[in-house]
């Protein structure tokens, strides 16, 4: 009987835990979401060019690690409105790229978005089905998307952009099924990193799927 009930404790404190974690999760994924849209609007209005690769690598992934070292204390809030600032700074050129499109493909692409955003993150949450086994898929995943990314670079491949753009569309979609299941599951319960993993793949859905629309739109 005592076993039972020391189950059903465990139980209990267990589900509080991940919905404390998913609470937090998606009230900082929102938060960070509204603050880089602010940043990369005015990033937008401004005109500002583009950075150099290495600065978006070295700023991506320095503030990256530096969040991960400090994301059990205050300061890796900071961080992450720090990590999500610069991306929305990124993203400001690059809407200005696309600003030719019609209003309606805007529209769709929003649409779109949010649909494979919230339908997938609906369908972990309600099912509960564990995708640890995604885990082999996005290590290979990266590694080939790393690899046509630096393909790309130096040679001229029909296609190859439009399949880059749709290989991060199946990439972020695993990446959000993975750690939506960390999550409810117990593998991930730091709310900072959960939501750096999950605000990284929609800003990569994002941009995927607003290349794709400008690839099928006729825009360079």
């Amino acid at each position: 009987m005592q076993e039972r009930n020391y189950a059903l404790n465990h139980a209990q404190v267990e589900q509080r835990e991940v919905s404390g974690v998913l609470r937090n999760t998606y009230g900082l994924l929102a938060l960070t979401l509204a603050f880089s849209g602010i940043v990369a609007y005015v990033s937008q209005q401004m005109r500002l060019p583009y950075p150099n690769i290495l600065v978006v690598l070295i700023g991506f992934y320095g503030l990256f690690f530096l969040t991960a070292k400090l994301r059990n204390s205050g300061w890796g809030l900071l961080s992450t409105f720090a990590l999500t600032g610069f991306m929305g700074y990124t993203l400001g050129p690059i809407l200005n790229h696309y600003l030719g499109m019609a209003i309606l493909a805007w529209v769709g692409l929003l649409l779109l978005l949010a649909l494979v955003f919230f339908g997938l993150s609906a369908y972990v949450l309600t099912t509960r089905k564990d995708m640890s086994f995604l885990s082999g898929f996005i290590t290979a995943g990266f590694f080939v998307l790393l690899a046509a990314v630096l393909a790309s670079l130096f040679f001229e491949i029909s296609g190859l952009q439009l399949a880059i753009s749709a290989g991060f569309v199946l990439f972020s979609s695993a990446v959000i099924l993975y750690q939506t299941s960390e999550i409810i599951h117990g593998g991930e319960r730091n709310y900072i990193m959960a939501t750096i993993s999950l605000y990284v793949s929609i800003y990569n859905l994002f941009i995927s799927l607003l290349q794709i629309f400008g690839i099928m739109g006729g825009d360079d």
